[in-house]
């Protein structure tokens, strides 16, 4: 096979997905100054970590690591005090925020018996398009026995932004993974309330063999700054989901249990919500509202208590 200038990592079907909802691929990808593929239009970020060190000093270390502006990331941290042995990385991005023509692959791999934290630098700004769309793939591939936690920040999608993320998670039966996702209806601050264009994710993850786990698609094209109605957002402005997919405890245990702590948390007009996964694989949580503040809080308290209730140690405070 011959590969065109750049290598195979800037070849269109590797950052293009495959597929792009109708809802966002009616915008069309021409147009604009910069093309897609341009310098700096194609964003590649590979981590992969491993255990490593001497027995009483293992840890999980990063031992691959490639990067393409505009994705890139600093060195890992430890500064969990409780779990010296995790690290702490943060996604960032050179340009910030996501553009027109946008083409973004991220490919996060831990092996056996890992234990890390992933999140971002900072909120997700998707900015006006005038032309076409952009684009995110992530992967995430979990081993036995590890313990993985992707919860980057929220997204903020601009008035007349377009924009599709396709999150792929290879999840071995004795890993866990907690996989958050918080969208904003838009600049909050600014009374841009569901202004963009078109917001579409597919998540999807399964057991290496095939076996589905979690599906879950979202298709959110708002009209004249509406959308629809209680599976929809319910007219709040923000709306968080955390999964939390493991073999450590049964489903139901988790449930009560992150049912149990947020009941406490819910305020004003806020609203929780969390059930079971199918086949036993773990307990979900959906959070609507309005407040950032209130908002944040919940999804961090959702996420304490899923790890302490899982590994026996407490969610640091994290440093951004």
């Amino acid at each position: 096979m011959t590969v065109s200038h750049g290598g195979p990592r800037l070849q269109p079907e590797h950052f293009e997905p495959s597929r792009v909802p109708a809802a966002v691929a009616r915008h069309g990808t021409g147009g604009g100054s910069l093309a897609v593929g341009s310098p700096g239009k194609v964003g590649v970020l590979e981590l992969t970590f491993d255990v490593r060190g001497p027995d009483g000093r293992r840890r999980t270390e990063l031992v691959h690591h490639y990067q393409k502006s505009p994705l890139q990331i600093m060195r890992p941290l430890y500064f969990d005090e409780a779990r010296p042995d995790i690290p702490y990385t943060y996604l960032m991005t050179t340009g910030g925020g996501v553009l027109q023509g946008d083409r973004l692959r991220t490919d996060l791999a831990f092996g056996p018996g890992t234990t890390a934290h992933v999140t971002t630098q900072a909120h997700a700004k998707l900015y006006r398009m005038e032309h076409g769309y952009a684009t995110a793939i992530v992967n995430i591939d979990v081993a036995a026995d590890a313990y993985v936690e992707y919860l980057p920040d929220p997204v903020i999608p601009f008035a007349g932004a377009r924009f599709y993320q396709r999150s792929r998670v290879t999840l071995a039966p004795s890993a866990t993974l907690l996989f958050g996702e918080t969208l904003y209806a838009g600049r909050l601050s600014r009374g841009e309330r569901n202004e963009y264009d078109a917001y579409a994710t597919d998540l999807e993850v399964r057991r290496p063999d095939g076996t589905p786990l979690v599906i879950d698609r979202v298709r959110l094209v708002p009209d004249g700054g509406r959308l629809g109605g209680l599976a929809i957002h319910d007219g709040r402005d923000i709306v968080s989901t955390l999964y939390v997919l493991t073999a450590r405890t049964a489903a139901s245990v988790l449930a009560d249990h992150l049912h149990a702590t947020l009941r406490g948390y819910v305020v004003d007009d806020t609203h929780v919500g969390v059930s079971v996964l199918p086949g036993d694989a773990g307990a979900w949580v959906r959070m609507v509202g309005d407040d950032t503040v209130t908002m944040t809080d919940l999804f961090r308290h959702a996420w304490g208590a899923a790890r302490a209730l899982l590994t026996g140690s407490p969610a640091p405070k994290i440093r951004k």
